[in-house]
């Protein structure tokens, strides 16, 4: 990993992509207002000049930490996009629960959709909502906590969040969440993404990469 001084981490440099380490509380893409324009497309244009404009393929939450592929060239852009639109890309999430689960695994299947009078909440609805499907195992109790690992299979808007928080879902939202715990400020989320796994878009090599979670 090479750290850079504006605080990204390159875990994967390509010619035609890089995979970075996102730290929790920094925004993946330039949000609105000059005071949310540092985030990690912003930071890798600083340092990849030949970077195309659009770089992202994916997103993290603000709050969520871990692994992002983005593309240097419209090309792998493209080819990386459609493994993400066909769900061919392996993604794995270490969270950190506020609350004993007392199972040890399972799916999750809850549908949501955006509460427009209390955005970005979203909520609970079975007819109107889109499904969202994640699987979980239990890691271990801390201190009351659980740790789970979650692998989403589906990519839906807060995913693992209210499928962790609701009632429906594991009963207990993850430690630092500000929308459905009690978190209160940017980068207290214990959500990280540990895992990526894609194939390279020019030799469509498997390739796999990991970071361990900082909490």
């Amino acid at each position: 990993m090479t750290p850079i001084p504006e605080g990204l981490v390159i875990v994967h440099r390509d010619p035609l992509f890089v995979v970075v380490d996102k730290p929790g509380g920094l925004l993946s893409v330039p949000g609105r207002g000059p005071e949310n324009q540092d985030c990690v497309v912003s930071r890798l244009k600083a340092l990849c000049p030949e970077c195309i404009d659009q770089p992202s393929v994916h997103r993290l939450d603000q709050d969520t930490s871990g692994l992002i592929v983005l593309a240097l060239t419209a090309k792998a852009h493209r080819a990386l996009s459609v493994q993400f639109m066909e769900r061919l890309v392996g993604k794995r999430y270490v969270a950190l629960l506020d609350g004993v689960v007392a199972a040890d695994a399972g799916v999750i299947e809850l549908a949501f959709r955006l509460d427009p009078d209390n955005r970005p909440y979203q909520v609970y609805d079975p007819e109107g909502g889109k499904p969202g499907v994640t699987r979980w195992r239990k890691l271990g109790v801390e201190g009351g906590r659980t740790r789970v690992e979650f692998m989403p299979l589906t990519g839906r808007t807060h995913q693992l969040r209210l499928h962790a928080a609701h009632a429906k879902g594991l009963g207990f939202p993850i430690v630092g969440d500000r929308l459905y715990g009690t978190g209160t400020a940017p980068g207290q989320l214990r959500l990280h993404a540990s895992t990526l796994r894609f194939r390279h878009p020019s030799t469509r090599q498997p390739m796999e990469f990991t970071s361990s979670p900082p909490f």
